[in-house]
Parts: structure tokens; sequence; C-alpha cells
């Protein structure tokens, strides 16, 4: 489904972006693992060696999102080592959650940075390369707070809500040489993220699920791996909840 393909996921070292790397490794897709920071190595060096069990190709590459200088080398170096870019999953994403009352403007700027403007600066580093190619299938992790909105994420809600905004001006801009653009819309998913939640905040969550449980990142990995392949062909400008109907 994905043999031969080269994928860059952002933020792949945890949670969901790991999740999508070894799903898409074991379905025979050339990987490049990024992360932000020199604490995070270890954790993309791990990765590495998980993805080379599959006996597909891997490239770690540091880059910070909210670096447009950054996302260019990302994109440059993968070119460099692979000679094309198939598949652009915009997975890295922060949370600074808290009551706007209390929100500072640094916490604000901060998610906006990463989550959104980082998401642009892959998707402008990204685009040339693939209009060359005429060929590209951009993934972009939005949120189902995105559609709905929640108390106490402002800033995640709006950089999420905003992604939404770019997958669908972006996918009216390059259909045209054959690149599709879509975002998944995870729901509570259990993740790193997740984890911090009291057992009350969870009984509310599951509340609002109809399907009265927490996703995956499997969940996760599999949508991402039919917006990847060929099976998507035919869709773009779109956006997939897997929130176990939580936004319906």
């Amino acid at each position: 489904m994905l043999k031969g393909k080269v994928a860059i996921i952002t933020g792949s070292t945890r949670g969901i972006g790991k999740q999508i790397a070894l799903k898409y490794a074991s379905l025979g897709c050339d990987i490049v693992i990024n992360y932000k920071s020199e604490n995070d190595i270890d954790r993309a060096k791990v990765v590495e060696e998980e993805i080379k069990e599959f006996g597909v190709k891997t490239l770690i590459v540091k880059a910070d999102v909210s670096s447009l200088e950054d996302c260019v080398n990302l994109c440059n170096e993968t070119k460099k080592t692979f000679g094309k870019i198939d598949i652009l999953v915009n997975n890295a994403g922060i949370t600074k959650d808290n009551l706007i009352i209390r929100m500072s403007e640094e916490d604000f700027d901060r998610v906006i940075d990463i989550n959104l403007k980082g998401s642009f600066n892959c998707l402008k580093a990204v685009t040339q390369i693939m209009m060359k190619q005429k060929y590209g299938k951009i993934i972009n992790m939005s949120s189902v707070v995105g559609i709905t909105g929640n108390a106490g994420q402002v800033n995640y809600c709006a950089s999420k809500a905003g992604v939404i905004g770019m997958t669908k001006s972006l996918a009216r801009e390059v259909g045209s040489r054959g690149i599709n653009v879509n975002a998944i819309a995870p729901g509570f998913i259990e993740t790193d993220m997740t984890d911090v939640l009291t057992d009350e905040q969870k009984k509310n969550i599951l509340n609002q699920i109809p399907l009265k449980k927490m996703g995956s990142t499997e969940d996760i990995a599999n949508i991402a791996v039919f917006l990847g392949s060929d099976y998507s062909n035919y869709i773009t400008g779109q956006v997939i909840s897997v929130d176990g109907g939580m936004s319906m």
C-alpha cells in the first residue's frame, strides 16, 4: 500500500506521530523522523531502531517547525536523501491550557507558533517540491476541539481550527498539480496529553463520546495510512473526525 513511498512525519518521537511512523514503516514506507530539541534525540533513535525492524530506510532530522528555515532544511534533506517526498504528516503540536483570564500572551503565541504556523511552515516548504513532482499527499493534524471548541483551550482550539482552514485553502491551490491535502481531527486519544487528565475529567469526557471510550493512536494511524495511500486519490480538502462520534 505504501511500499516505496517516502514520508516526513513531524513530531514523530512519541504518541500519534510515532504510531503513524511505525504503521507506515510496516507497510514499506521510508520514514523521516523529526524531533525538535536535543532532549528528544534519544527518543528519535529509539523510534529509528523500531522502524529498522521493518527493513525500510530512515532519516532523522532535527527541526523546530515554528522556524521556516528549519522546515525548509527538513524538506531539502529529505529530497537530497531519498530524491522525493511522497507524504507529509503535519503532526507536531503542543498544548498550554488555561482559562482565557489566566492564559498568558506567551502561552497563546507559543501554541499558535507550533500548531498553526508550524503547519504553515511545513506546507510552504514541501509544496514547492511536490508541485514539481506533480504528486503528493499532505495530512494535517487538527482536533475535534478545532470543530467543537473547548473551555480552557482558546489557544489550542484556535490553532486547530486554523489548520482546517489552511487544509481546505491549500487543497484548492494545489489540486490541479496532483496533490491531495486533507486533515484528521482526532478526538480524545490515549497519549501523553491525555495521561495528565484526572479520573473525573476522563469520566466527563467519556460521557460526551457515543462509543464511551477513548481512541488509540492506532485508530489515527489507520486513517493516516488511507489518506497517504492511492486509495484516497479522489479525496481532498476533507476533515476526517476520528472521535468516537463526539463531534456529530
